[in-house]
């Protein structure tokens, strides 16, 4: 069995700065990889896998779920959990757009009066 690859201080250093933004949102140690949590709620988890390659999972709307789902790459859903979706890091993610990604699941995974606190991108504004 491979091993699983330590995730790039970079890319915690990038994905610590976003979520350095949300209330009460905490970094700790996973199982494999680092967490961020808000109570005792994921709001996102990176990770290396066997494959060598690394992963995000955070959370999204159901609706949204499927939409992730069927895009294909660099999403898939994952094998638990009606809400949580997984996205693959590499050299062409689209940090602007993992941002709001991790917003919404903070969103998601927050008490409403953390929420409440959060700026949310608007849709359809200009």
């Amino acid at each position: 069995m491979a091993e699983r690859p330590e995730v790039p201080r970079a890319m915690v250093a990038r994905l610590r700065e976003i979520l350095a933004a949300f209330p009460k949102c905490i970094e700790e140690d996973a199982w494999v990889g680092v967490r961020w949590r808000v109570g005792q709620a994921t709001v996102v988890h990176v990770f290396g896998g066997e494959d060598q390659l690394f992963r995000i999972m955070f959370r999204g709307e159901p609706d949204e779920v499927v939409a992730f789902e069927h895009l294909g790459h660099p999403y898939f859903k994952a094998g638990w959990g009606g809400n949580v979706v997984g996205m693959i890091l590499d050299d062409d993610t689209d940090w602007d757009e993992v941002a709001e990604l991790l917003t919404d699941s903070y969103c998601i995974q927050a008490p409403a009066k953390l929420a409440a606190l959060v700026e949310r991108p608007t849709v359809g504004s200009e």
